[in-house]
């Protein structure tokens, strides 16, 4: 758990407006009109198998960020656009994808994470039209695990008047980040800036509080899933792995956002990290247990479809596309 003063030290991932005016999206999620518009993948999900588990990669869209310094939270802007270039990426923006992903095991089906709903950028908010394009009815959802609190991950599960699309489903939140995000004297005691987060929280789950279930770090949370702890972006990031027939496939959250930059420098700390320290050390952990293992993973801000393998490259790591 963070204390006040390493919270307001990691503040600076959420500066003034950055959750914008109803306290929702983050200004990293808004289009830039003059670098133009991010292409959208079509078709908007992809399959891949795992053992006798499927797993569906959902997009919710792309939005454009212009790159600016301080996005690399340390490291001169020059520095971060080489690292661009070297990945054969523009240098003037960053495109953000979002990837929800959906276990099917048997009768079941969990969808981890729920994208920005109607709040996020314009080229965003398609989780729920890539669903159904991948035949899933947001009602056939059974289960909705959450990996943290940040609002592209959170939004899509309430439309704007309460409702929620996903009637059947059971909501599962790690227990560390509910009694960060929940504490109301922590939020009290938040920079003005940092208050639309908490804020949003509660319109996302205090409607149903009493039926959100909490699981502890490390968790099983059934048959052939886990919950893998994570803090560092936030309090209490969770990141979720599937096994099956000795194949696992581990959907990192925001362990890391472009395998370009964070991947590839898991020393570098995107400035929406809320513990830098924290998140560098997981980062490097995880990757380095993903490339020993040959684990595949699913990143929520890697290029769709977002699937892919982790190897080790000099002092980082490389992160390479499969095929689905």
């Amino acid at each position: 758990m963070l204390h006040r003063r390493q919270f307001l030290a990691g503040s600076a991932a959420f500066t003034l407006g950055a959750f914008g005016a109803l306290g929702f999206a983050p200004a990293w999620a808004q289009n830039a009109p003059d670098l133009g518009t991010p292409s959208l993948p079509s078709p908007g999900f992809a399959r891949l198998r795992i053992g006798d588990v499927d797993i569906i990669a959902v997009n919710d869209g792309v939005a454009r960020r212009p790159l600016a310094e301080g996005f690399v939270r340390d490291v001169p802007l020059a520095q971060v656009q080489a690292a661009l270039s070297e990945a054969g990426l523009p240098t003037t923006h960053v495109d953000i994808s979002f990837t929800a992903f959906v276990a099917v095991m048997g009768e079941r089906r969990i969808l981890m994470d729920t994208g920005n709903g109607s709040f996020g950028a314009p080229t965003t908010g398609r989780l729920l039209a890539n669903l159904q394009a991948a035949g899933i009815a947001p009602d056939s959802i059974d289960t909705v695990v959450i990996t943290h609190f940040h609002g592209d991950h959170i939004n899509g599960l309430r439309y704007r008047d309460g409702q929620t699309p996903f009637t059947r489903a059971e909501v599962w939140v790690p227990e560390v980040e509910w009694a960060y995000w929940m504490d109301d004297a922590r939020m009290n005691a938040a920079p003005e800036a940092m208050r639309g987060a908490f804020q949003n929280v509660r319109r996302v789950f205090g409607p149903i509080a009493g039926q959100v279930r909490r699981f502890a770090p490390d968790a099983t949370l059934m048959p052939g899933l886990r919950a893998v702890s994570a803090h560092g972006h936030t309090p209490g990031m969770s990141m979720f792995e599937v096994e099956s027939r000795g194949r696992r496939f581990l959907n990192v959250a925001d362990l890391s956002n472009i395998p370009a930059l964070f991947v590839r420098q898991p020393d570098w700390a995107v400035s929406f990290d809320m513990d830098p320290q924290a998140a560098r050390a997981v980062r490097r952990k995880i990757l380095s247990m993903a490339a020993q293992d040959g684990v595949t993973v699913g990143g929520y801000h890697f290029p769709f479809p977002a699937f892919g393998t982790i190897r080790a490259r000099g002092d980082g790591y490389d992160f390479t596309p499969v095929s689905t």
